[in-house]
């Protein structure tokens, strides 16, 4: 099972770094090594592009190859300008290139984000609980742009076995006030913060974050952090 091969890769850096995992640990995990060995990695070479990914590329300064994946990856195609893709994804996801990645990856290749990336996670957190019996929450994070900012930050894609989202939607503040509103993505900072040390070229595409007393659920999902298209003020009018 490629679950026990990359947890035992986890595991043995863990035991590298001298760190071992302990109950209400949070594992993040970026996409890249969990898409890779969900054999999620495509041979550009072995693209042949349709017709319509050849015409947007050559509009958008695009390989036609890659172009091809972002559109079989997305189910619409949201922005387009300047070289720059904003779509869909299948999961949900609005994001550059329906995550379609070329960065850390050898040769002409490119990654695909995982399929199911909430199953993804639920699975690896099976396995460490079969080979270390602790118990312990996932995210799996991609790096995403954001509307209205530069920079990009990494969010969570995947999740398993805590509440994405802590709602403070009925309790009061320090002046009595009702809070209708505050809800704070939970799983998207915990993805951001880990970041900070995992880096993009350094090599770790894995952290622990300890400490976090994050609320535990069996039946989480990254789902809960897409808001509806009915109320996403910024997609009404497409």
């Amino acid at each position: 099972m490629f679950d026990d091969d990359l947890v035992d890769m986890i595991l043995k850096a863990t035991s590298h770094s001298k760190i071992e995992i302990q109950n209400k640990d949070i594992l993040v995990v970026t996409h890249k090594i969990v898409s890779k060995a969900e054999g999620r990695i495509i041979d550009l070479t072995t693209i042949k592009p349709s017709a319509k990914a050849i015409r947007m590329a050559k509009e958008h300064d695009k390989d036609p190859r890659v172009m091809d994946l972002i559109l079989k990856e997305s189910t619409q195609i949201l922005r387009a300008k300047n070289g720059i893709i904003i779509s869909e994804t299948k999961h949900g996801f609005v994001c550059a290139n329906a995550g379609v990645d070329q960065s850390n990856v050898e040769g002409d290749m490119a990654v695909l984000l995982p399929i199911d990336p909430d199953e993804s996670a639920s699975r690896l957190q099976d396995s460490v609980k079969k080979k270390v019996d602790k118990e312990i929450a996932v995210v799996i994070t991609d790096t995403f742009g954001r509307t209205f900012r530069n920079g990009q930050t990494n969010v969570a894609i995947g999740i398993a076995g805590i509440n994405p989202i802590k709602s403070y939607i009925g309790t009061s503040d320090m002046y009595g006030k009702k809070l209708r509103v505050s809800e704070i993505a939970v799983a998207d900072e915990i993805a951001s913060a880990a970041e900070l040390v995992m880096g993009k070229a350094e090599g770790t595409p894995v952290a622990i974050l300890r400490g976090y007393d994050f609320e535990k659920t069996a039946t989480s999902s990254v789902k809960s952090l897409l808001r509806a298209r009915e109320r996403d003020l910024f997609r009404q009018q497409l």
